[in-house]
């Protein structure tokens, strides 16, 4: 008999950021591990920056080993990252991939003008947030919409992670034509969020000493401008002033705005009674959420808040800021509520509503479980994007017919 030759796998070059704590560490690496035999995967990214932290257990927890490119950095830097745009060159010449795909802006940028030049057949790229507004002022803003145009054209396809996102790509800041942008929400591995609720909610809200009576609020996130955590305390104040029960409050994360954080807990304390505590990062996130009984967002701007799906894979009722993707992971008055941004009253109201009400929360919380237990799950996003490629590379070879 004629000897079989094994099917060639589609090769995939997966080119994020940095390796910090955030959707799109999760997304390539359940995509890297779960996108199935077809295919042959390399990931690649930066390293975390000095207020990160690092998310490199990921990956490494499900038998994943990342290539670093230490010139792949968040600040815009003409040496480092013409370094980096080499590095990922040379990457691409060794692995000879049949798709590049590229994860969040610097990445996206240098990732896909190297793919451009080393003429890689298909070159994708997923929007996991976008800068267009909340970060720069007019002129860089307008600089970044222009490569970003520029880029979109001679990409394959583009990846917004909701439905709203699409809107805004392709509508609000027209950086990309519709036909050419697929939706495909972000998938994570939740059922150990949900089963540490169960298993750990004693022991962990014993160690955080929290009495059965106390609600506890937590926020988690970069300690950055964007996350708006003036606007956090100012609710916080609000509701302790008002409330009839005992809370306590944790703000989980480190960064840039660190000094001024511990500024307004300090204010907070001293008014309240030693009411909140700053965790910094904790890796463990999911036996930390299951002593939670509400999880907050104040962002002015995000892509698709990993923190949210997380806190209602754990029954954890959210409070967020309508932003980004926030409309499309969340289901407003049912798995928690959705306010008007940087409007902290109407945040205050509704934080307060749930601290009062506690079968208002305990019917949140089942429904939160319910909501994201397959709508994102890393087997939908896996077979998304599975579909995706395929169509992008049979397309490819119709037009090179």
């Amino acid at each position: 008999m004629p000897e079989v030759k094994p099917k060639k796998k589609i090769r995939v070059l997966r080119i994020i950021n940095r390796f910090n704590i955030g959707g799109p560490t999760f997304n390539a690496t359940f995509l890297t591990r779960f996108l199935g035999d077809d295919y042959e995967t390399m990931l690649v990214g930066g390293l975390p920056e000095p207020d990160e932290s690092d998310s490199l257990h990921i990956p490494e927890s499900y038998g994943i080993s990342p290539v670093l490119i230490e010139e792949l950095v968040r600040t815009p830097n003409l040496s480092s990252d013409r370094k980096a745009y080499k590095r990922i060159k040379e990457i691409i010449r060794d692995f000879q991939p049949d798709i590049v795909h590229t994860h969040a802006s610097k990445a996206g940028a240098l990732g896909r003008k190297a793919a451009i030049s080393c003429k890689v057949p298909v070159i994708v790229h997923t929007f996991h947030g976008h800068v267009f507004h909340s970060y720069f002022g007019k002129l860089k803003t307008k600089l970044f919409k222009e490569i970003e145009r520029n880029l979109a054209k001679k990409s394959t396809a583009i990846i917004a992670i909701s439905d709203k996102q699409k809107v805004e790509l392709c509508e609000t800041h027209k950086i990309v034509s519709a036909d050419k942008t697929y939706v495909v929400p972000l998938g994570f591995d939740l059922e150990p969020f949900h089963q540490k609720r169960i298993d750990f909610r004693t022991d962990q809200r014993a160690k955080l000493n929290l009495q059965d009576d106390e609600v506890a609020i937590a926020i988690i996130g970069r300690l950055a401008q964007i996350k708006n955590h003036e606007m956090f305390f100012k609710a916080m104040h609000t509701v302790l002033d008002r409330t009839t029960k005992k809370v306590r409050v944790f703000v989980v994360g480190d960064g840039m705005e660190k000094e001024n954080v511990e500024r307004w807990a300090k204010e907070l304390n001293a008014k309240h009674n030693n009411s909140v505590e700053l965790t910094s990062w904790i890796t463990d996130i999911g036996t930390f959420n299951a002593a939670m009984d509400l999880i907050c967002l104040t962002s002015n701007n995000e892509g698709t808040p990993v923190s949210l799906i997380e806190a209602q894979a754990a029954c954890i009722p959210v409070v967020s800021t309508n932003v980004g993707g926030v409309s499309d992971i969340m289901l407003d008055g049912d798995t928690g509520f959705i306010v008007p941004v940087n409007d902290d009253v109407q945040f205050a109201e509704r934080v307060l509503q749930l601290v009062e009400n506690k079968k208002k929360r305990e019917k949140m919380s089942q429904n939160g479980w319910t909501f994201v237990r397959d709508k994102f799950h890393y087997n939908t996003l896996a077979a998304n994007v599975d579909s995706l490629y395929k169509v992008l590379l049979m397309k490819r070879k119709e037009n090179e017919a």
